[in-house]
């Protein structure tokens, strides 16, 4: 198998959300991509302009960190013609990898336009951006590129913000990286996300369980499913027992504290996804925690239970208020 590190740049509406078509908000106008052999080696590249159908100018943003210009954009080719050419250079047995989850969906939004045949799902990919706060422990930041470029000494020796360029340093990345655990880090791409129970992915990894469910009308359908909210062991799979039992962390959010006898303490976290039909489906993932950990989120439940209390009552307090000002008697 060989893993192809691509990139992507793209434009939008110069004139706002007003202008922008809602099937392809973000067009692609370049596609960047390296090849790397198993043992992470570069064996070859990919590069092509693309002549923008839908916003020929550029976004002024883009344009000042873009190296070429409108004239450039128009010596490109249609996206199907470069997206058709570049997926036959991935060849057969391959595994994408990018920084950051969005060029992924970008792309598949931009074959959507032109209706060209969707990637089989659910996709595996590597997200380097993620692999590489897991390793440097970066607590959840998101990292730019060229920060972990520089992290890692690696020689800045081209531009940044070409595809090709910023594939070319995602590969060094994770060449210099080399986890020895890469094959169990893959994500899951959710711009198809699962319609139906039998399309659901439970997916088993070393260090957590990730649960990408079906399709719900609303949040209180989902959360109505007793499979959503039944925590299980992301070692053994058993079902284990709440310590802390799920209360919104978030709006869009949900969080628990289960333990399982034979492997300890773990965290469980629900976030809703809306699709693009206004659906929502979950992402419900279970990772090792200790006690300073249950005691974390104990107490983030406290707090948020004394806002809520402080909240209702100024909500009464305002209301009685209304009353005595509306009293009839004055």
């Amino acid at each position: 198998m060989e893993y192809i590190v691509f990139d992507l740049e793209w434009n939008q509406s110069s004139g706002g959300n007003e202008y922008e078509n809602p099937r392809m908000p973000f067009e692609i106008i370049e596609i960047g991509a390296v090849k790397l052999d198993k043992k992470l080696n570069i064996i070859d590249t990919y590069s092509s302009i693309v002549r923008p159908r839908l916003y020929k100018k550029l976004q002024p943003h883009i344009k000042a960190i873009l190296s070429y210009d409108e004239k450039t954009l128009r010596s490109g080719r249609p996206f199907d013609m470069v997206c058709r050419e570049f997926l036959k250079w991935c060849g057969d047995d391959y595994i994408f990898c990018s920084w950051g989850s969005m060029d992924l969906s970008y792309l598949q939004n931009n074959m959507d336009y032109y209706y060209m045949k969707p990637f089989p799902t659910p996709l595996k990919y590597y997200n380097i951006q993620q692999i590489y706060a897991d390793i440097e422990d970066a607590d959840g930041a998101i990292v730019k590129l060229e920060k972990a470029v520089d992290h890692l000494y690696i020689p800045k020796d081209r531009p940044f913000h070409s595809a090709v360029n910023d594939a070319y340093y995602t590969s060094l990345v994770l060449s210099q990286l080399a986890p020895k655990d890469l094959q169990d880090r893959y994500s899951y791409d959710v711009y198809h996300n699962p319609k139906e129970k039998d399309d659901e992915i439970v997916s088993y990894h070393k260090n957590y369980l990730e649960h990408i469910t079906r399709e719900y009308n609303n949040k209180k359908e989902a959360v109505a499913d007793k499979e959503v909210l039944t925590l299980y062991c992301y070692r053994c799979g058993r079902k284990v027992s709440k310590k802390v039992k799920w209360f919104a962390n978030t709006g869009n959010s949900y969080i628990c504290v289960g333990k399982c006898w034979h492997h300890g303490l773990m965290t469980g976290k629900i976030r809703f996804k809306q699709t693009r039909d206004d659906k929502i489906f979950i992402i419900k993932t279970v990772v090792p925690t200790d006690k300073r950990g249950l005691e974390g989120i104990r107490k983030r439940q406290d707090e948020l239970r004394i806002k809520r209390q402080e909240k209702r009552h100024a909500k009464n307090s305002s209301y009685t208020d209304d009353l005595i000002l509306e009293d009839p008697l004055d």
